[in-house]
């Protein structure tokens, strides 16, 4: 009977604790530990494709299995997850943001636009402001992210290939951004902003437009299956990818431009950088690692949704149609009481 009253007194503890967070927090954190998760879970494909990206004469020629061995004798397991830490640091707060600010535009619309509806075209505008004010919170620690995974190891005594000078090995993720401050300032940690902006707009309303618009088509009862979350938003992530794919390619080159001893010509911008890469390398090298991209949505799409909605079930959060009816009828009832 004790340890029955102990736990009941927990329970209703945590209740009230999880009843006292705002919405908006609970969704923050719901997006936050499902971008850490899922981002862990494909870091092995990502690491590959940054070099795919980056590196074209050195890994393109090895193939995506030659990478792999590659960098599993070189580096053993852990290369697998070089910049994983940053990625991480990174895509907690981007996923946390970019999910609450999906969340909110949507609510914000609907509650500012009357008879505006529910609709993706709703989800498609939402989506892209809300990955535009991600990235701007969150870009540099993509930037650190890029480099550090760009560094690659031929031997034990971290020699890495094809950097300019030794001092510009980052030793890790403070490391490397106490160096590229100092070299460019804030400026130097926004390096390759502009195509990352003009990528996410357009793939995260599409990926939410492509997502909710799948969903509206599947009956009622299966919404909810794990199955159905997979397929529509696998399928979402690669439509969104291949149409914005080139710009991600753009913007690594942009971040890694200054590490490369090979590289003489200094890329001004992101019309500049896309010029140049068809130029030297032709179109299909826009896009380099698609395939691989391809191989790494599929796992992160499931298992985000899955443990996104696993933490908005935990932390109570109520559905998004619930939320929005809220948040309506709290305002036209403030509305009625100031009249």
């Amino acid at each position: 009977m004790a340890k029955q009253r102990e736990e009941s007194e927990k329970n209703e503890f945590w209740d009230g604790i999880i009843e006292g967070i705002p919405l908006f927090a609970k969704e923050l954190i719901a997006g936050g530990v499902a971008g850490g998760f899922a981002k862990t879970a494909v870091a092995p494909f990502e690491r590959i494709k940054i070099l795919f990206q980056t590196r074209q004469a050195e890994f393109r020629s090895l193939g995506l299995f030659g990478s792999f061995t590659k960098i599993a004798k070189t580096e053993g397991a852990p290369g697998f997850f070089r910049g994983n830490g940053a990625s991480v640091a990174r895509i907690v707060p981007y996923a946390a943001l970019h999910y609450m600010a999906y969340e909110e535009y949507r609510r914000w619309i609907i509650n500012g636009i009357p008879g505006v509806g529910t609709g993706p075209i709703l989800d498609l505008i939402a989506g892209s402001f809300a990955g535009g004010t991600a990235v701007l919170f969150t870009y540099p620690l993509d930037l650190v992210r890029t480099k550090l995974a760009y560094q690659v190891v031929g031997s034990q005594k971290l020699n890495v290939q094809g950097l300019v000078t030794s001092e510009q090995v980052y030793k890790g993720i403070k490391d490397c951004f106490s160096k590229t401050y100092k070299e460019a300032g804030i400026k130097g940690l926004y390096r390759g902003v502009a195509p990352s902006l003009y990528g996410i707009f357009p793939y995260a309303g599409l990926k939410f437009y492509f997502y909710e618009k799948m969903k509206s088509h599947v009956p009622k009862e299966r919404k909810k299956d794990i199955a159905t979350k997979l397929a529509c938003g696998s399928v979402a992530g690669v439509l969104g990818q291949t149409f914005t794919y080139p710009l991600d390619v753009v913007r690594r080159q942009m971040q890694v431009q200054r590490l490369s001893a090979s590289n003489s010509y200094e890329m001004k911008g992101t019309l500049d950088t896309l010029v140049m890469i068809v130029r030297r390398h032709g179109w299909k090298q826009l896009f380099s690692g698609l395939s691989l991209n391809y191989l790494k949505v599929v796992p992160s799409v499931a298992i985000g949704f899955t443990v996104y909605d696993m933490m908005k079930a935990y932390l109570r959060v109520p559905s998004r149609d619930d939320a929005v009816i809220e948040v309506v009828t709290s305002s036209r009832n403030s509305q009625k009481s100031t009249m």
